[in-house]
């Protein structure tokens, strides 16, 4: 196989899946990993690729910290079709923790008012998307306000934590990696994030496909620790065959 053949298999790869690695590339084109390297150095230089430890996306995978408010008009029609795929895992007298972001306030403002439940949630706009709802009790953390997420973080939040035990977790996030695992933009808040895993027997992440092949700056945890992932169809099929492989559980909406 030429230069110019391997190069093509590597672009039809990233396409496909959003994603290559060094050590998937080297033995399907029967190559050297000295090679493949040397193949998406060359890549990079022509701006055709993003070259990370061990493997390439097609631009970069880091994620900047963005307001709520300009995150919550993007993907509208994927977020909605997630919240009511995770309303059917929620059940009566439960008592669920709620993390920050878009995906999950579309959760929050998608479960029936009359829905008896008890909620743990560190995002003020998670709870007024539950405050008219009479059958729901909402237990606020408090702590420090990050304003970008409408959301608390901090040592109060976490000390507050460890007096619950909940079902579930519903749990949104800037960045699904495969060599990096599960991210935030804000280090405080992947910490509060990781603490609420503690807490409870299952964790649930919504998130839309854009998110995977993603890196924020705070790791909340390494995908094995993930039960569920609810995503939309336009995740690439590498990463649904991987995490399935983790035991993790991939639903599709």
């Amino acid at each position: 196989m030429t230069i110019a053949e391997r190069h093509k298999y590597i672009l039809d790869e990233l396409k496909r899946n959003g994603f290559v690695s060094v050590a998937d590339l080297s033995k399907d084109l029967d190559v050297t990993m000295v090679t493949i390297r040397k193949d998406l150095k060359i890549l990079e230089d022509k701006g055709l690729l993003y070259r990370s430890h061990g493997s390439a996306t097609p631009a970069s995978p880091y994620v900047n910290d963005r307001s709520v408010s300009e995150k919550k008009l993007v993907r509208v029609e994927e977020k909605m079709k997630i919240a009511q795929a995770a309303i059917q895992m929620v059940e009566d007298d439960d008592a669920i923790i709620i993390g920050s972001g878009t995906t999950v306030v579309a959760f929050a403002q998608a479960i029936p008012k009359n829905k008896k439940l008890t909620v743990l949630t560190a995002a003020m706009n998670v709870t007024l998307a539950l405050i008219d709802a009479n059958a729901i009790e909402i237990v606020q953390l408090g702590g420090v306000v990050r304003k970008s997420s409408s959301s608390v973080v901090g040592h109060y939040a976490e000390e507050m934590l460890e007096q619950f035990a909940c079902s579930k977790l519903f749990l949104s996030a800037d960045g699904i990696s495969l060599d990096y695992g599960l991210t935030t933009s804000h280090m405080m808040e992947a910490h509060l994030n990781a603490q609420m895993m503690k807490g409870v027997q299952k964790t649930v992440v919504l998130a839309d496909s854009s998110k995977f092949g993603k890196k924020g700056f705070g790791k909340i945890c390494n995908l094995e620790d993930i039960d569920i992932i609810i995503t939309d169809l336009g995740i690439p099929e590498l990463y649904k065959g991987r995490l399935e492989e983790m035991g993790i559980a991939v639903l599709l909406v």
